[in-house]
């Protein structure tokens, strides 16, 4: 991100170093990541120390440090989803990626990641996508769900 999108970004926040978290989260929403340039920028004109900035990025999982996918795929391995057959999902979806946990696909468009519980217990196993929860999930419709996000990317492309 340039210094142009992170100054608004902040404005909007009227340079608060309150609006930390908030600041982040808008940058993260844009750049699906938060690089160390966009960190130190944001350090310089806040201005919060660089290793408060990073202390709090570290601490929430939700903050990323590395690129990730246009879409994050989250599988739960909890123990109902795991009774449930989670590891074989998440095993169809790595094969069908070709990717492991903690990776990104070429295209850019998927990172796969794990969680211990997501909460949704009775529609394990649970995977979400983005902020869409695919409940019940199975090997056999990992390729059917995986092909909605792959059009819907593609449509988005054949517009511009």
């Amino acid at each position: 991100m340039n210094p142009d999108g992170i100054d608004k970004i902040l404005a909007k926040y009227e340079y608060k170093d309150s609006s930390l978290i908030a600041i982040l989260q808008d940058v993260q929403e844009i750049e699906n990541y938060l690089s160390e340039e966009n960190l130190e920028y944001i350090s310089e004109n806040l201005p919060i120390p660089l290793t408060r900035i990073y202390r709090i990025v570290t601490f929430y999982n939700a903050f990323s440090l590395t690129p990730r996918g246009k879409y994050t795929i989250n599988v739960c391995l909890g123990t109902a989803c795991h009774v449930r057959g989670a590891a074989r999902v998440l095993d169809g979806i790595r094969i069908d990626l070709g990717i492991d946990v903690g990776g990104m696909t070429a295209d850019g468009l998927f990172s796969l990641e794990t969680v211990n519980c997501l909460g949704a217990c009775a529609m394990g196993p649970i995977v979400v996508i983005g902020s869409e929860y695919h409940g019940q999930m199975t090997p056999a419709k990992v390729e059917s769900v995986l092909k909605k996000y792959r059009k819907t990317l593609r449509k988005k492309d054949e517009k511009h």
